[in-house]
């Protein structure tokens, strides 16, 4: 991107997370930070120390500053709706961590009022623009295991609550708030991962059958959770209006698995984790000999020239470009052509992670109201 398109940012949360977009925000030097605001000050001073930021004072200064093109808001999930809403009013684009908000209500209210400024409001996860998931996608595009009507998608995260979490840090020292993550709970947290591959490859999901569930409501913890009882399990069906089934499971009590299969009637294509941007597509062929049919052990790697290399954030438990959502924000705005990560394709993602967490144990059908205009491939995974 030439100098003369150079994009300002403003972030407004220097957390935990805020850290990983910083380390993968110099992989894109035309997007520059104009400044920082967090609630917490000792916080705001540690983290706009560290990086050699502007510092503002209240989110009224930050929104101030006409310098600011796009808000990157890494707040609470809680607070994602009121400072989202506020930054559009305020004529910025906004580009959120997930959830864009906690009830579908207000996260549709939010991509009305983007629309209807002219705005637009875009969300994490923005993993579908690695290249593990648009080199998946470019297969099922050219039918590498013939059609697909199936897939098991797994983002079971370990056993979290058995685990140091209290001693968990950023860079910068941010302690991972894991008061907010467990009340926020592992679907809404996690699930736009997977769904937003799906989704894309897919189309809209027609319906959700899902449970969910709070399975250790006695976490190893010095806090009182506000609620106490999010579910920490979730599993659901996902009917496409295009005919394929996906299973997905979200959960933090159970052995790490971010696997994905994508069965068709020629063989599956495999990935053994979502969050590694650079994790490799796998093919197994289906084999026939004699009466039997089964999967071949043997499993060779699928390739897309021209893939491009990324700079990726690595903590051990992920290996991720945070910043290319914020990118593929701000080069549509520039090149003015529609993000890839739209409006309406963040409210899908977020509604049906939504009614995956909100199941309950009752195993109930929902059918999404959502939709949105077809998801471009990037450009070097078209073919």
């Amino acid at each position: 991107m030439a100098k003369e398109k150079e994009v300002s940012i403003a972030i407004v949360g220097c957390g935990f997370v805020a850290d990983y977009y910083m380390a993968t925000l110099v992989a894109y030097p035309w997007i520059r930070v104009a400044g920082v605001f967090d609630i917490d000050s000792e916080r705001l001073d540690a983290f706009t120390s560290y990086y050699q930021l502007n510092k503002y004072e209240s989110l009224e200064e930050l929104l101030g500053d006409n310098r600011v093109n796009i808000v990157l808001n890494l707040t609470n999930p809680r607070a994602h709706y009121e400072i989202s809403r506020r930054c559009l009013e305020a004529g910025r684009h906004v580009y959120s961590e997930k959830p864009l908000a906690m009830n579908y209500e207000d996260s549709e209210s939010l991509v009305l009022l983007a629309e209807s400024r002219g705005l637009v409001i875009s969300s994490a996860p923005c993993s579908l623009l690695g290249n593990a998931a648009q080199t998946l996608w470019r297969g099922v595009r050219d039918g590498i295991v013939g059609d697909v009507r199936l897939v098991y998608a797994e983002l079971d995260d370990g056993m979290v609550h058995l685990m140091p979490y209290q001693r968990w840090c950023s860079k910068t020292g941010a302690p991972w708030p894991y008061k907010d993550e467990f009340e926020v709970g592992c679907t809404l947290e996690h699930a736009g991962y997977y769904l937003g591959w799906l989704i894309a490859i897919f189309g809209p999901v027609k319906t959700v059958t899902a449970f969910s569930d709070c399975l250790i409501p006695d976490k190893i913890n010095d806090v009182d959770f506000e609620p106490s009882d999010t579910p920490d399990f979730s599993v659901g069906l996902l009917k496409f209006e295009t005919g394929v089934v996906a299973r997905l499971t979200t959960t933090i009590v159970g052995p790490h698995d971010h696997s994905i299969r994508v069965i068709g009637y020629r063989g599956v294509m495999e990935i053994d984790d979502c969050w590694f941007n650079d994790a490799k597509v796998r093919i197994r062929k289906l084999l026939t000999i004699r009466r039997k049919t089964f999967l071949s052990p043997i499993r060779s790697v699928f390739k897309v020239p021209g893939m491009p290399k990324r700079k990726l954030v690595n903590t051990g438990g992920n290996r991720m470009d945070f910043a290319a959502g914020v990118a593929e924000l701000a080069e549509s705005v520039l090149q003015g052509r529609s993000c890839r990560l739209s409006p309406r394709f963040s409210l899908h993602v977020t509604e049906v992670s939504l009614a995956l967490q909100g199941a309950g144990t009752a195993a109930c059908s929902y059918d999404t109201r959502s939709r949105f205009e077809a998801i471009l491939p990037l450009d070097w995974a078209r073919g």
